[in-house]
């Protein structure tokens, strides 16, 4: 008779990266930001009493400023499981040096990787609409080289950008670069089952039944009001180097026992 195997036992984890691992659109009543990350840490305390979570992400951040920031206190924690999503936001500037996002990619994983037991990446996910269209090249090239690094270094990688649910529109919060609560419970579940433990939801990579398309005039009122509280804040910022997380602290700045609930 055949037995499953046994699952790993990871007793900490840290995440690193920008909005998408702080967890934004996933709101909590309380004003907060919960996210995949924090959904997986609540399953993996939830079968490890004691275990210990931090996430130092903080959104806007470039692959740079995660290099500076959040790579050395990473290390220092030396925890069983780091994540780092990083880079994304590089390539939506106005102006990105691939190589050099590339080399300080390079440096994260060659630092984050002997620090810990496991190092998990990913190719985000990518949302289906025309204003993500013209960067989409330098995603792709990004989410290639990150396949490259999970070789060479030994650590596996969540392929969200292949995944047709995460592309579903749907799944996306009204700002169109973050994805909704569904869609965090989604990234957590695949991360999960990428860590070597049993599905929980089989099926997360599956797209969503079909809905009727909103008409036209729900369309045009949709898009000018994404473009005027979302779409040209966020040009504004891009033009003028600013970033959303300016002065914001990480999202969990230690390495604590987690008590949080999915």
């Amino acid at each position: 008779m055949q037995t499953n195997p046994t699952p790993p036992h990871y007793t900490s984890l840290v995440a690193v990266g920008d909005s998408f691992t702080e967890g934004m659109s996933d709101l909590l009543p309380d004003g907060s930001y919960r996210g995949w990350a924090d959904l997986l840490a609540a399953r993996m305390a939830a079968h490890t009493p004691g275990f210990r979570y931090a996430n130092l992400a903080v959104r806007g951040k470039l692959i740079k400023q995660i290099v500076d920031e959040q790579v050395p206190a990473a290390v220092a924690m030396r925890p069983d499981v780091i994540t780092l999503v990083g880079g994304l936001n590089d390539t939506l500037r106005p102006k990105c040096d691939m190589n050099r996002v590339r080399d300080l990619l390079t440096e994260a994983v060659e630092r984050l990787a002997p620090a810990c037991e496991q190092l998990v990446l990913m190719r985000s996910p990518g949302r289906r609409g025309p204003v993500l269209e013209r960067f989409r090249p330098r995603m792709e090239e990004l989410f290639a080289y990150v396949e490259e690094l999970g070789d060479k270094h030994g650590a596996v990688v969540v392929d969200l950008y292949g995944a047709p649910a995460l592309a579903d529109p749907r799944m996306w919060d009204v700002d169109r670069l973050h994805l909704t609560a569904e869609g965090h419970r989604r990234v957590a579940e695949a991360v999960w089952q990428t860590l070597g433990h049993e599905a929980e939801d089989a099926e997360w990579h599956v797209p969503m039944a079909p809905t009727a398309p909103p008409g036209w005039v729900s369309r045009r009122i949709t898009d000018a009001r994404f473009a005027r509280q979302h779409l040209l804040p966020w040009i504004g910022r891009r033009l003028t180097g600013r970033s959303s997380g300016d002065g914001r602290p990480p999202k969990r700045a230690e390495l604590l026992p987690y008590e949080g609930q999915a």
